[in-house]
């Protein structure tokens, strides 16, 4: 069953999701199985392209969550193309101007409103649209941009960028933000986190709902992050990648069942 952004818009609760950054569709199989709600497949660190990234939207489909998919860059080009492919959403990274956002809201969108290419034979409109004109309906209200804000530029651009029309929601990118800011990954400075309180505030006053990012592994931490991402008003949240689960999982087996110390 093909899942869309509606899906998580309405659920009357925070959607759980995670990123795929790992070109398997039985990782995708048990982040289905474990209740996650979306995942964001990550064609930007992940070592695949769209040919991968569209078996892991169908691995999505087939366990029931949402399939995001994050472009490799801010060229709108992509955009398209993921869509075809069968995306709910494109999160797309180093957004940093209202210009930018606009030109990839066009690209999601088929003209006379966008720039997307019109093709009736994609994967989205199951291969050969019949009903062109509903096609279009249905992919404007379900399908669109997530600006991932994750540099100096869009930290003072993000009043703008909030504001421009058609966005899905704003992701925050707290890691890239701070390596920006001249804080080597120290997301917790002061510095950061006093700019990802002006991106929250920002996104409120337009009333776009906020992605927030959790890295910590470590479950008591976790939820501490959470629930000050909650107080400063995210409405979704993404949980470490497919890999930090993985390999914290396999680290704590491994330190248990050792016989060597």
């Amino acid at each position: 069953m093909r899942r869309g952004w509606p899906d998580l818009a309405t659920l009357g609760r925070s959607a759980l999701g995670t990123w795929s950054q790992i070109a398997s569709e039985e990782c995708i199989d048990m982040l289905g199985a474990a209740g996650l709600d979306f995942t964001i497949i990550d064609c930007e660190h992940g070592a695949f392209g769209i040919e991968t990234a569209e078996r892991l939207i169908r691995a999505c489909d087939a366990s029931g969550i949402v399939p995001i998919v994050r472009a490799p860059n801010a060229e709108t080009s992509f955009v398209g193309q993921a869509l075809d492919a069968g995306a709910a959403a494109i999160v797309v990274p180093g957004v940093s101007s209202a210009a930018q956002a606009k030109a990839l809201v066009a690209a999601s969108r088929f003209a006379p409103e966008g720039t997307r290419g019109a093709c009736p034979c994609v994967r989205s409109g199951d291969h050969f649209i019949r009903d062109w004109k509903g096609y279009v309906g249905r992919q404007r209200e379900s399908v669109g941009i997530i600006a991932l804000v994750e540099t100096r530029g869009g930290l003072e651009a993000i009043e703008e960028i909030c504001a421009v029309e058609g966005l899905l929601a704003l992701l925050v990118g707290p890691f890239d933000l701070s390596v920006s800011l001249g804080r080597a990954g120290d997301y917790l400075h002061d510095e950061v986190q006093e700019a990802i309180g002006r991106m929250m505030a920002a996104a409120r006053r337009k009333g776009l709902p906020v992605i927030a990012p959790i890295f910590d592994p470590d479950a008591a931490r976790a939820i501490a992050q959470r629930n000050a991402w909650l107080a400063r008003g995210a409405a979704h949240f993404v949980v470490g990648t497919d890999k930090i689960i993985f390999s914290d999982a396999v680290s704590r087996y491994a330190a248990a069942v050792r016989t060597d110390g």
